[in-house]
């Protein structure tokens, strides 16, 4: 025989006395669900390259300020008369620019060489900057060369340009027509300068970077210097 619905109820409000009341929903929000794949990694940061005839530029001007000794590494043929045998050699970082440095080149008591490196818009510039000691310039003065190339970071080398080549010419020097001068340097260690042609010609001085020396003359046709030993040209 069936039981009517009605005598459920008391079981029923017994159970839901003895449960109690039912606790409150969460309000917090849930975490969200963990990655379940590999974790993304982050983008790398682009490193800039620097164009090499920059970085030398660089490693010569870590040097402004300075003078150094040198000694002749090569000398292939010996010209007679030579102007460097038995002379004191000392190059000077002298005048540093964004885009240009000077660096005078002295020879004992000849104050009259300059050699001046500068940026352009395709690479480096080697010019022999040469002066009397009333300043005034050399009838051979200005003479260098354009980089053909990018180089780098150690070494630039400079063809003789067609303006070097009219001049040579025009003052009786035609064996310099075929000139490639080129530096070197390594900072803290050696700067080159490097004179070559076909033929066999070599000439070659080289300044050890580590140990500075006392501060030479000013060169000719060149400002005095005020303070530390280098003028900082604005560029």
């Amino acid at each position: 025989m069936k039981l009517p619905c009605l005598a459920l109820l008391p079981a029923l409000c017994l159970l839901t006395a003895c449960g109690g009341d039912a606790p409150p929903a969460s309000t917090e929000a849930s975490p969200p669900p963990a990655a379940s794949g590999p974790v993304a990694a982050e983008a790398p940061v682009a490193q800039v390259v620097r164009a090499a005839p920059d970085v030398f530029l660089d490693a010569l001007r870590q040097h402004c300020g300075q003078a150094f000794a040198g000694r002749i590494v090569a000398n292939v043929p010996a010209e007679p008369n030579d102007p460097f045998a038995g002379k004191a050699l000392v190059m000077h970082v002298r005048e540093c620019g964004d885009t240009e440095v000077k660096l005078p080149f002295h020879v004992g008591d000849d104050h009259s060489r300059t050699w001046v490196i500068t940026r352009t818009d395709t690479g480096l510039r080697l010019k022999h900057d040469h002066r009397h000691a009333d300043g005034s310039e050399d009838v051979l003065t200005q003479y260098g060369g354009d980089t053909a190339g990018e180089g780098t970071a150690q070494r630039q080398e400079f063809p003789v340009d067609p303006f070097s080549i009219d001049l040579f010419n025009a003052q009786g020097r035609s064996v310099s027509t075929t000139n490639t001068w080129a530096i070197e340097i390594e900072p803290g260690k050696r700067y080159l300068y490097e004179l070559s042609r076909p033929g066999g010609r070599l000439f070659q001085v080289e300044f050890d970077l580590s140990t500075p020396v006392d501060l030479p003359p000013t060169p000719w046709g060149h400002p005095p210097l005020e303070g530390d030993g280098a003028r900082i040209v604005e560029s």
